[in-house]
């Protein structure tokens, strides 16, 4: 082969890979194009543009008073666009000055001159996202929309206003950790009511139209949401905000008083299960007091005294006691193989009722009538506790409710002195709110409703659910059974372990609790002695019960830990507070006809006023003498005569004995500069009255609180 026709057959083999690449591109560019093109085209739009969630307004929770207990503040995060549409270098510059000085006086933190060569600098650099300001107020932003430059838009001024809201709770410490918060996130908490009704308050999420910039920042692409958001549903509690600041109050300070570690208190409607108060608090680092944990729903301890009425409730329900049967409780001691059950008071009570036992709160007395007829038959005791629904949740709305234990014959833990231990509160475990709601079925002729903290919902402030009262069990015992029950719990205040708590107004019902703490670790004893668990739970009035309220206090440590001393007097400020406020809970005052009517001091004035008001308020008055327009009152034994005062044009007026207002009207009709000195009725003018009027005269009116 020649030379020349080597190096044409090597020519044409470029030329042919050549074309080959050229065509294998065009080929691609063109497979890109059409049948890829969709699919490119959508990630890059995802790469520079997307939709970002816009969170919604979520809904406020309010008190049973249309109070707020907890709403969300609006913040904004200010940026600027240097680079918007219509913002020319003309607008910037005419503008820059004042909008410097605006921002300088807003936000304090930089001059004017720093603030223009800041934004000189951004608009140099075409930044398209520029922070002016965090957490600005709504306050402040409305202001920020005046300013020069942004008072024109996002588009011309380069204004951006980006929102975030705040949770806060008006009340600060009151039931904050019943309210309870959400957390964000994949491993986010929700807590208290807040939680319970998250997806009602969040609302339904809106969008927005992002574009990515440089610096990888997102700023929206106009004003408008692709979709808008759906405010959250505004939530009605039962909390009473009144009484919740009291009960919050007399909680903390019981609990300074014998240096406790943490406590709580809840007040319930009866008949319907309202919580109206629930305060919880626990000492924190600094020795103070705050609400950290709802003791009130999620610790479960043995409740010690208090479940000696579910005890002796199953007896008299099965008819093997009644409240006059007799007990020998001996000298305050007695053994269940090698446990040993004492009273609190030495030497015992010897032979009491059944009533008194509950009464004086005798360990030895229940254990024993407990052990006598249920030995043997501990499934039937255990059977008729279940019953009541001891063993189970009260299934309120809020998360975290411990769970009750009441074990049974045959379980592990089981053993022979499990029977008299449970009778007196011991080897179980109960909340504060489960005790509490077994007592309230007491007060409620034995039916146990639900606890509930929401009574309605609502939606810019018309409501949309009415959350009603449910029932757990319509009885827990028979209609006698509670008819002694409810007579024991009134004989425990009156003669019993909680007569400081009586008090001429109203009557209160209810027991005692005085528990040794049971700890994981050491038992009931431990280097630092025993803990105790002090607590009251009952009722009021007790003749017409219309509210439930237990004080639990954990671990008092001034060696005062008994009920009635630590817990008892919470209560009854509680209860003081409630029959105070509540009218309808006070005897109608019935007149007597014999009272000597002692009418009111009045001052001289106008007829017309005068008449209005004695009839208004049903004062009896007479009026002697001719009829005039002005009058003169006088206080007599069982009325007020009214005598005609005359008060000629020409002269100055009698004004002693009327009001201020009377008497600048008299006095200013006539020409006269008047001048008052102190408050109350005329005790005397600086011109005598007849004297001749002269337009312009200044006159004095000495005033008496009188």
């Amino acid at each position: 082969m020649s030379v020349k026709k080597d190096i044409l057959w090597r020519v044409a083999l470029i030329y042919f890979g050549i074309l080959l690449f050229a065509l294998g591109i065009i080929g691609k560019t063109l497979y890109i194009q059409f049948v890829e093109g969709g699919m490119w085209q959508d990630k890059a739009s995802r790469m520079t543009i997307r939709d970002i969630t816009i969170e919604p307004n979520r809904g406020d929770i309010y008190a049973s008073g249309n109070r707020l207990l907890a709403t969300s503040m609006p913040y904004y995060e200010i940026r600027m666009d240097l680079r918007a549409a219509g913002l020319t270098d003309r607008l910037f510059n005419e503008n820059i000055d004042h909008l410097s000085r605006a921002l300088a006086e807003m936000f304090g933190e930089k001059s004017a001159a720093a603030w223009k060569a800041e934004l000189v600098q951004a608009r140099r650099e075409w930044k398209r996202f520029h922070l002016i300001g965090r957490r600005v107020s709504f306050d402040q932003l409305r202001e920020l929309r005046t300013f020069p430059l942004f008072r024109l838009g996002q588009n011309t001024g380069g204004l951006i206003v980006l929102q975030d809201n705040q949770r806060i709770q008006p009340h600060g410490n009151l039931a904050s950790r019943t309210i309870g918060y959400t957390t964000r996130g994949e491993t986010g908490t929700i807590v208290g009511i807040e939680g319970a009704y998250d997806q009602q308050l969040r609302g339904v999420e809106g969008l927005k139209l992002m574009q990515r910039i440089s610096g990888n920042a997102w700023m929206p692409l106009n004003d408008r949401n692709e979709v808008e958001p759906r405010d959250g549903i505004d939530v009605v509690t039962t909390i009473d905000i009144d009484i919740q600041d009291v009960a919050t109050n007399a909680l903390l300070r019981q609990l300074m008083t014998h240096r406790a570690n943490h406590g709580t208190a809840i007040l319930m409607e009866v008949q319907t299960g309202d919580i109206k108060a629930i305060a919880n608090l626990e000492r924190n680092s600094r020795g103070g007091y705050s609400e950290t944990y709802n003791y009130a729903l999620g610790e479960s301890t043995e409740p010690g005294s208090t479940f000696k009425l579910m005890s002796l409730l199953v007896a008299l329900q099965d008819g093997y006691i009644r409240l006059e049967d007799s007990i020998d409780t001996g000298s305050g001691e007695i053994y269940f193989f090698d446990q040993r059950i004492t009273d609190a008071r030495k030497g015992g009570y010897g032979k009491i009722t059944v009533r008194e036992v509950f009464e004086l709160s005798s360990n030895v007395g229940v254990a024993k009538l407990i052990d006598r007829f249920y030995r043997g038959r501990e499934q039937e005791f255990i059977n008729r506790l279940y019953g009541m629904s001891l063993n189970q949740k009260t299934g309120v709305e809020i998360r975290g409710e411990g769970r009750p234990e009441i074990k049974h014959p045959g379980d592990r833990l089981w053993s022979g002195v499990s029977l008299p231990m449970m009778s007196i509160g011991y080897e179980l475990r109960m909340t504060p709110l489960q005790i509490l709601t077994f007592y309230n079925a007491i007060a409620n002729d034995g039916v146990m409703v639900r606890p509930k903290f929401v009574s309605a919902l609502k939606h810019h402030g018309n409501i949309v659910e009415v959350i009603p009262a449910k029932v757990i069990n319509p009885s827990v015992s028979s209609p006698q059974a509670i008819r002694s029950a409810r007579k024991m719990l009134e004989g425990v205040v009156e003669a019993g372990t909680a007569t400081n708590l009586k008090n001429a107004n109203y009557q209160i019902a209810g027991k005692t609790g005085t528990a040794q703490i049971a700890h994981d670790k050491y038992g009931y004893v431990s280097d630092s002695g025993v803990s105790y668990q002090a607590s009251f739970v009952g009722y009021f009035p007790a003749d017409n019960p219309r509210y439930s309220c237990i004080v639990v206090v954990n671990s008092p440590s001034n060696n005062i830990y008994y009920g009635n001393i630590v817990a008892g007097p919470v209560f009854r400020e509680i209860a003081d507070k409630v029959y105070a406020t509540s009218l309808d809970m006070h005897d109608p005052l019935v007149a007597n006809r014999q009272v000597v009517y002692d009418p009111p001091f009045s001052k001289s004035g106008n007829i017309r006023d005068l008449e209005l008001l004695f009839n208004y308020f049903g004062v009896p008055s007479m009026n002697n003498g001719d009829p005039a327009e002005w009058v003169t009152t006088t206080r007599r034994d069982s009325f007020v005569e009214m005598r005609g005062r005359t008060v000629p044009e020409e002269v100055i007026p009698n004004v002693v004995d009327m009001t201020l207002s009377d008497a600048i009207y008299l006095l200013e009709n006539r020409g006269l500069v008047v001048e008052a000195r102190g408050r109350g009725k005329v005790n005397a003018q600086s011109v005598l009255p007849g004297t001749p009027v002269t337009a312009g005269r200044r006159i004095v009116l000495e005033m008496s609180i009188n």
